[in-house]
């Protein structure tokens, strides 16, 4: 009888789902942190995780596991070279949150531009006047650069598009023609794009150590432009960022997601008027937040099955088989 091991708090029908598949018994634990599901581990034969670390020691101390399912579609915190050498497969979820995050970054957008935050500050304090400081701006005619021109990615050129934008987008991945042909002006440098752009939107994976945009990338960057990351902590550099802002070499930023999470309470980013956070949440909706509990808890349910399709998993050549779909990915 599998044993699957529900670590972090996920929507009740994905929960409903396992708990009504025949032959499994359900361990779930609420608290999203490492400590409190690595006691469950010994016993698993299958993880469905939230974004807690999953380090080569917790998968050291799991000799059942046999499959994991990321309850999302990143995977920076688990070490899949770890899961290989077992031939263990990495699930994610799939096209079930680029709508939301891709609202979420057009939130930040409009947000930074008309200074929402800001002004609803002043107007409770008493400051109706503050509405002629004229502090706020448009996105209409504006030139929106997107890196990382994914499910994501493309869903918020859409967006951009009706709302009047110009979009360019950078994809080392991708060639002009399919960039083109998804309704974006293809950019092949990524420095000529953010010199162009009146606002960027990062969508791309943490690769390396090295942030995507660093000091030398914010000097070419407009005083006037505004940085949104709704990807991964990591890709901006914060320090460099804060001064920027701090200095007017920069209008605004939007971050979801932050190189420290939860940040500490002295952290500089805190107290940056020019900032608007949010606490990791884009693509924690009602909504896609059932999708992602069902995908994952769907994929554990497919693997036992032999089912499970094959464009799901992240490590899929480095497993063996005969628990994949027949299905080409």
């Amino acid at each position: 009888m599998p044993r699957i091991l529900v670590a972090g708090k996920i929507h009740p029908d994905g929960l409903a789902i396992l708990h009504a598949a025949p032959g499994m018994t359900v361990d779930y634990v609420e608290e999203v942190s490492a400590a409190s599901y690595e006691p469950y581990l010994p016993t698993a034969d299958a993880l469905l995780i939230r974004t807690q670390q999953l380090t080569a020691g917790f998968i050291a101390v799991a000799p059942h596991l046999k499959i994991v399912s990321r309850h999302g579609v990143g995977y920076d915190s688990v070490d899949v070279a770890a899961l290989n050498s077992r031939g263990i497969p990495l699930a994610i979820v799939g096209d079930v949150n680029s709508r939301a995050v891709a609202e979420h970054a057009v939130m930040l957008m409009l947000s930074a531009a008309r200074r929402t935050v800001l002004f609803d500050r002043k107007m409770r304090a008493g400051d109706w006047n503050y509405r002629n400081s004229l502090d706020a701006d448009e996105l209409d005619g504006r030139t929106l650069l997107i890196a990382g021109f994914g499910r994501i990615g493309r869903r918020l050129a859409q967006i951009a598009t009706a709302l009047g934008m110009v979009v360019l987008a950078y994809d080392k991945f991708q060639g002009p023609a399919e960039i083109a042909a998804a309704g974006a002006s293809p950019v092949e440098d990524l420095l000529d794009g953010l010199s162009r752009a009146d606002v960027v939107s990062l969508h791309v994976p943490k690769s390396g150590t090295e942030p995507l945009v660093g000091a030398a990338e914010l000097a070419v960057m407009k005083r006037s432009a505004i940085l949104i990351n709704t990807a991964r902590g990591g890709l901006i550099d914060e320090r460099a960022l804060i001064t920027a802002l701090n200095e007017g070499r920069l209008a605004a930023a939007g971050l979801d997601v932050l190189d420290s999470e939860p940040p500490a309470s002295n952290d500089p980013i805190l107290s940056c008027e020019r900032v608007i956070l949010s606490p990791h949440n884009a693509g924690l909706t009602q909504a896609c937040a059932r999708r992602m509990a069902i995908a994952a808890a769907e994929n554990i349910l497919d693997y036992f099955k032999g089912t499970l399709d094959p464009a799901l998993v992240v490590n899929r050549t480095d497993i063996a088989p005969q628990h994949l779909s027949s299905v080409s990915a």
